[in-house]
C-alpha cells in the first residue's frame, strides 16, 4: 500500500449536482460491460432480482382470437340491418367452439364470454347489455341503431406478442408486471445476475453501537444509525449489506476497515470526509492508489461526498470486477440517504447488471414560499401529498442534516435550485421520491 498521502487541500473544487450524476453514470456504464455472475431462481422468488436471460413468448400472445367483453360473437355487417339472429349456443372462457361446426354465418350469433375464444366466423363482439333476447331466448337483436365496426370487442391472436419475441430483456429488475408476464409463458423459474455484496463501515470516534439490552451512552457519544439505514438501503436496492466495525477515527482503524471492505463489490464509508482535523477517511484512501472522481458535490445535504476506485492491484484476485468503487458518505443520516439515492444507488444498479436505472424524480406544486442560499442544490425533507387531483409537496421544518426526527415525518425530498433562491408558492418543482 502505498504511504504518500495526498495534499487535501490540492482538491478539485465541488462538481455541481448535474456534474456529479454524470460522472457516477460514467462510471456505471463502464460496469455494465462486465456482466455480473448468474444463477437460477425459482420465479417466487425472483421480485427484485435482474434478469440474466430474456423472458420469451413461449407461443403467440394472445394464442387466439380473445373476446374482451361478455356478449355475442356475431359478423358485424349484420347488425346494419338490426335483423333477429339466431343463437347457436355459447363458448365460455376455457372452452373452444367445436372445431367440427362450420364458421358463423350470416344471421347467426353465438353467446360467448370474456376471455373465451372467437369462432370461425365471427368479426366482432355485441356487448351483452347491447343486445335484446327473444321472449325464449333463441334469437337477439342489436339494441336501437347499435352498429359494429369489425374487430369490435376482442383481441387478435399475436397483437400482443409473437412466439420468440422478447418480453422483457436482460439487465430489467424484476417487478409485479415481470413476474406475471414470464408466468403467463409459464416459466417456474429465471436466470438472474448475482445479488452485488455492499462493505458499509461507519468512522467515528463518537459512534457507539446499539446494545439489547440498552448500554449506558455517554452524553457525547451518538449511536451508529448510519450502518443500520444504509444497510436498509442496500438491502431495497436488491444487494447484500456487509456491515464492518466502527473505524475509530486513526489511520490504521479506517485502513483496516477498508482492507476488510475490499472484499465486496462496493465500499461505503461514512463519516470523515470532511475538512476537520480528524477526518482522515480521504487520506487514508489515498494510501491505497486510490482513484477519485470527485470530493464533493454543490448539494445539501451531502456536500463533502467522495467518489472514487481503488486499483486492481489492492483488490483481492477473486473478485469479479478488476476496480473496487466506493464512496465516502457524509456522516449526517440524512446526508447518507439523499447520497445514496441520488449517486450510490445508480452505481449499484449497474454492479447488478441492470440498466437504465436513474434517481425517482417526479414534479408537484409547492404549497408555501421556499427560500435559500444560492450556490447548492438542496434536498430537503418535504411532505408529498397526493389525495388531490394535483400532487402538492410541503418542506418539513428541520433542523439540519442530523434531524432523523424531521426527517421521519417526510415522505420524499424536496429539491431546491441553486440557481433560484426563492421559489415561489404554486411553483411546480422537482421531488426525490423515496425508495
Amino acid at each position: 500500500m502505498n504511504t504518500m498521502h495526498r495534499n487535501i487541500a490540492a482538491n478539485p473544487p465541488p462538481l455541481s449536482f448535474a456534474q456529479a450524476l454524470v460522472s457516477v453514470a460514467a462510471q456505471a456504464a463502464l460496469l455494465l460491460e462486465t456482466s455480473p455472475a448468474q444463477e437460477a431462481v425459482s420465479l417466487a422468488d425472483s421480485l427484485g432480482r435482474v434478469l440474466a436471460a430474456p423472458i420469451l413468448a413461449d407461443r403467440d400472445q394472445p394464442p387466439f382470437d380473445r373476446a374482451t367483453r361478455d356478449g355475442y360473437a356475431v359478423r358485424a355487417a349484420d347488425l346494419v340491418s338490426g335483423q333477429p339472429l339466431r343463437i347457436l349456443g355459447q363458448v365460455r372462457a376455457g372452452e373452444a367452439w367445436p372445431g367440427d361446426q362450420p364458421p358463423l354465418a350470416s344471421g347467426q350469433a353465438i353467446e360467448i364470454m370474456t376471455g373465451a375464444p372467437m369462432p370461425a366466423g365471427a368479426d366482432a363482439v355485441l356487448m351483452v347489455e347491447h343486445a335484446e333476447r327473444s321472449p325464449d331466448n333463441a334469437t337477439l337483436r342489436p339494441a336501437t341503431g347499435r352498429v359494429l365496426a369489425p374487430g369490435a370487442n376482442f383481441v387478435p391472436r399475436a397483437s400482443e406478442a409473437r412466439n420468440g419475441d422478447c418480453l422483457a430483456a436482460p439487465g430489467t429488475r424484476m417487478g409485479v408486471p415481470h413476474i406475471a408476464v414470464a408466468a403467463g409463458c409459464g416459466l417456474t423459474s429465471l436466470s438472474v445476475y448475482a445479488r452485488p455484496r455492499v462493505a458499509i463501515l461507519a468512522t467515528g470516534d463518537e459512534l457507539v453501537e446499539p446494545a439489547s439490552p440498552a448500554a449506558p451512552i455517554a452524553a457525547h457519544q451518538i449511536y451508529n444509525s448510519n450502518s443500520d439505514s444504509t444497510a436498509a438501503l442496500v438491502q431495497l436496492a436488491g444487494a447484500i449489506p456487509v456491515r464492518l466495525p466502527i473505524a475509530r477515527d486513526r489511520h490504521q482503524d479506517i485502513a483496516d476497515g477498508i482492507r476488510a471492505g475490499l472484499d465486496a463489490d462496493l465500499l461505503l464509508l461514512s463519516g470523515g470526509v470532511s475538512m476537520g482535523k480528524y477526518d482522515l477517511v480521504e487520506e487514508v484512501l489515498t494510501g491505497f492508489d486510490a482513484e477519485f472522481f470527485f470530493t464533493g458535490v454543490r448539494i445539501q445535504p451531502g456536500k463533502p461526498l467522495v467518489f472514487g476506485r481503488i486499483p486492481a492491484g489492492n483488490i483481492p484476485a477473486s473478485n469479479a470486477h478488476p476496480a473496487r468503487y466506493f464512496f465516502g458518505l457524509p456522516g449526517n443520516p440524512l446526508s447518507t440517504m439523499v447520497t445514496f439515492a441520488l449517486f450510490v444507488r445508480p452505481l449499484l444498479a449497474a454492479l447488478a447488471g441492470e440498466k437504465d436505472w436513474q434517481p425517482p424524480f417526479a414534479l408537484a406544486r409547492l404549497t408555501q414560499d421556499f427560500q435559500h442560499a444560492p450556490g447548492l442544490t438542496r434536498f430537503l425533507p418535504a411532505w408529498l401529498d397526493t389525495t388531490q387531483a394535483e400532487p402538492t409537496v410541503t418542506p418539513v421544518p428541520w433542523h439540519g442534516s442530523g434531524d432523523l426526527a424531521a426527517n421521519a415525518r417526510a415522505n420524499c425530498y424536496l429539491v431546491a435550485p441553486e440557481d433560484l433562491p426563492l421559489v415561489p408558492a404554486g411553483t411546480y418543482v422537482r421531488v426525490l421520491l423515496r425508495g
